[in-house]
């Protein structure tokens, strides 16, 4: 079963494409390790990165050199074909991973496994031959399709013979199945031992490796693979929950266990992390390194790590208490960042130099939108600016609040105040209840906060059980909160301030200076204050007015801006906000090579940018960035120089400007290195390339300019139909008010 290496290097050319800019050094860790060695973990790349390409393939394989560490161990699945070949899958049902059923639509079997009766298509019945002709594709149907049917099935020796990587680690999730087909899995790894060293040999079967034990090299490691603790281990026929309750016996054939991660680091049924299991400290005692698997960024993983991959592992590697002696991971690049960018980090150390880590919400990823507990979070983590979006009560109270209506934010649809709904297309094409339609009184004692889940369409939302945590806060509230805080300065977002001055009789831009002046920010220099806006009306109000930071937001996608408009947003702000997509455009989630110079004209100007929304949550990143939000961060940082980063989960942010990589400059690690915009797309065949975007826009002195804002109305006297709706609302606030009153008299 062989490919030339024509082949090879034609799928090597655009991958090559694809990181020219990257480096090839390794970040260097002095520090001793709590791991059994006082080495660093290894890191195994599980199918090669197999979180973007399909698992054990030649892209998978070769791009571990790229974006991993460089002592990365490759790992293969070894099964065994007809003509006892050893062929790397991720699955011992090659439909799930192959377009085998394509090829040999009669292939389909049905054979004992350890006991369980499994139908499908297996690698016995074929020989290597016949396998030839047999295409790889993307076994985890979240993750892209665009590069099935593109590689063939990777020998087991191709993975030493092709890659030379700096370790191999074979798996051998089956041994006695094959008896009952006259295979040897043990004959096959031994005669490869003979023409290869495998680094490391693990298996689920004490049998297995028993047999092997001293039949191949002294550096080959083999680990005993624990499977779910209450499956049976065929050769004991114990469970591997009772088999790691006798390690020393484990000693005896193995120098290594290989568990899954939740065997240390366990969750509860609603998926919150329990305390540490003491299995990393009883595998030690015992003399045995201790692996833990199942890495995957794009899994789901616990809500106590906000969506963070990095996070994860760096709660295996770097707790203070202990470190597992290596981690399997879909996505090695982000072990990679952790072992050799992210450890022993002074978290407490704030440093408020660009780039700025600026909330959106306050740390809305963990908490619902600009509440006390939000903010609290958000300067717990790190944050260097915190912001208010300010909207405006019936009685006229300026609050913080992420959106104008409160069906967004809060409980209001299961409150009395959830009907009759108003719509008010000034503000928003469906119906709404807003925050004008009810008083500061109504909202805080009738309703709660309510977390925001913008990628619940995927069924990812965001800390359950502070769901409806923390208090509303008033702009005056926040004002006061942050005064006091190590905080570089604050945010306060200004928007609809016509439709309030002409339909509502609301002056917000007056109300957010009163209040400003009220609080004694105007007469301090410790906080800077930021005025964001999409309106340049109101930021020419606020020039006119106040020395503040302000700051334009540019609400469309854009790929440059013209000079005239660059000349007009001078005139009225002194720092610009860009959408994420401005920076890095994208097709069905690749970044594209589509030149964007807007932050580039931008800061030649004198105009800081900062670029919003940066979520955690992998489905709102491309797949550029690997489903790591620390590595589209630093992409933005570091490729786009960018001055700032607007965000829902501001400590993701801080930890990155924290780490240990950042000032290596030319001996910056590969791993840290920011992706090729293009360059992953033109790794895709040409006949599976998604369409190509359109070009985005130029941003002009049209797009910049707008009337002066509208002097406020006296409401008394409107009788607009969204008006005859205010005063319904009204009515029913009454109405609400009336009937609670009376049920209390009642009672």
């Amino acid at each position: 079963m062989g490919r030339s290496s024509r082949a090879c290097s034609v799928l090597r050319s655009p991958l090559l494409l694809l990181l020219l800019s990257l480096g090839c050094a390794a970040a260097q860790k002095g520090s001793t390790w709590k791991t059994l060695s006082g080495k660093a973990p290894a890191i195994i790349a599980t199918g090669g990165f197999s979180g973007l390409f399909p698992d054990s393939s030649d892209l998978a394989y070769q791009f571990v050199q790229f974006a991993s560490s460089p002592d990365t161990a490759l790992y293969c699945n070894v099964w065994l074909t007809k003509d006892s070949v050893g062929i790397c899958l991720p699955n011992i049902n090659m439909d799930n991973c192959t377009v085998i059923a394509d090829v040999f639509p009669k292939g389909k079997n049905t054979y004992n496994v350890n006991g369980v009766s499994t139908t499908g298509w297996f690698s016995v019945d074929f020989k290597s031959t016949d396998l030839d002709k047999v295409y790889l594709k993307q076994s985890v149907l979240s993750r892209p399709g665009y590069f099935d049917g593109t590689m063939l099935i990777t020998p087991a020796d191709f993975v030493f013979s092709q890659y030379k990587p700096p370790a191999v680690w074979l798996n051998v999730p089956l041994d006695s199945f094959y008896n009952q087909f006259n295979l040897s899995m043990r004959s096959y790894i031994l005669s490869t031992s003979k023409q290869f060293v495998a680094d490391y040999i693990s298996s689920p079967e004490v049998n297995f490796l028993t047999s092997i034990s001293g039949r191949v090299s002294k550096k080959t490691k083999l680990v005993f693979r624990f499977l779910d603790e209450r499956s049976i281990e065929p050769s004991t026929n114990q469970t591997y929950g009772l088999m790691l309750k006798n390690l020393t016996f484990v000693k005896t054939f193995a120098s290594g266990i290989l568990v899954p991660k939740n065997y240390i680091s366990p969750v509860t049924p609603d998926n919150y992390l329990l305390p540490y299991t003491s299995v990393v400290n009883d595998a030690h005692k015992a003399g045995l390194e201790i692996y833990a698997a199942g890495f995957a960024n794009d899994n789901i993983l616990s809500y106590n790590y906000s969506y963070d991959p990095l996070t994860e592992v760096l709660s295996f590697v770097d707790n203070g208490v202990f470190a597992v002696d290596g981690v399997l991971s879909d996505f090695p690049i982000t072990p990679s960042e952790a072992i050799g960018c992210f450890t022993n980090l002074n978290n407490s150390k704030t440093d408020h130099a660009k780039p700025l880590v600026i909330s959106h919400n306050g740390a809305s990823g963990d908490y619902p939108d600009c509440t006390d507990e939000a903010y609290k979070k958000a300067v717990a983590d790190g944050a260097d600016v915190i912001d208010c979006p300010v909207q405006v009560t019936k009685d006229g109270i300026p609050v913080c609040m992420g959106s104008i209506d409160l069906m967004d934010g809060t409980t209001v649809a299961t409150s009395p105040f959830a009907t009759p709904a108003v719509t008010i297309t000034d503000l928003k094409d469906v119906p709404g209840v807003f925050t004008f339609n009810l008083t500061w009184d109504d909202i805080k004692k009738n309703l709660k906060p309510m977390i925001s889940n913008p990628q619940s369409q995927y069924n990812l939302v965001r800390n359950p059980r502070n769901k409806n945590a923390g208090n509303f806060m008033a702009l005056s509230d926040f004002l006061t909160f942050a005064k006091d805080k190590d905080l570089a300065g604050i945010m306060i977002t200004v928007e609809h301030a016509a439709f309030m001055a002409e339909k509502l009789g609301f002056g917000v831009v007056d109300a957010v200076i009163k209040a400003l002046d009220d609080s004694g920010y105007s007469k301090q220099t410790a906080q800077k204050v930021m005025i964001q806006s999409t309106n340049s009306s109101v930021l020419v109000k606020f020039k006119q007015e106040t020395k503040y930071d302000l700051v334009y937001k540019i609400e469309e996608n854009v790929r440059d801006a013209a000079p005239s408009s660059i000349a007009d947003i001078k005139k009225f702000a002194s720092a610009v906000s860009v959408g994420t997509s401005s920076v890095f455009p994208t097709a069905k989630l690749f970044l594209t090579n589509q030149t964007n110079n807007l932050v580039q004209s931008l800061q030649t100007a004198g105009l800081p940018v900062y670029v919003y929304l940066l979520m955690n949550e992998f489905v709102s990143q491309p797949y550029d960035f690997f489903s790591d939000a620390t590595s589209q961060i630093n992409a933005y940082v570091q490729s786009a120089k960018v001055d700032g980063v607007i965000t829902d989960f501001p400590g993701t942010a801080h930890r990155y400007k924290l780490n240990s990589c950042s000032s290596m400059g030319k001996n910056t690690p590969n791993f840290m290195q920011p992706p090729q915009p293009g360059g992953l797309l033109s790794t895709i065949p040409p006949s599976a390339q998604p369409p190509a975007a359109a070009p985005m826009p130029l941003l002009t002195e049209s797009d910049v300019a707008e009337a002066p804002l509208p002097p406020v109305s006296n409401t008394t006297t409107a009788h607009s139909p969204s008006h005859a709706g205010l005063r319904m609302r009204s009515d029913v606030s009454i109405l609400v008010t009336l009937l609670m009153l009376c049920a209390s008299l009642l009672i």
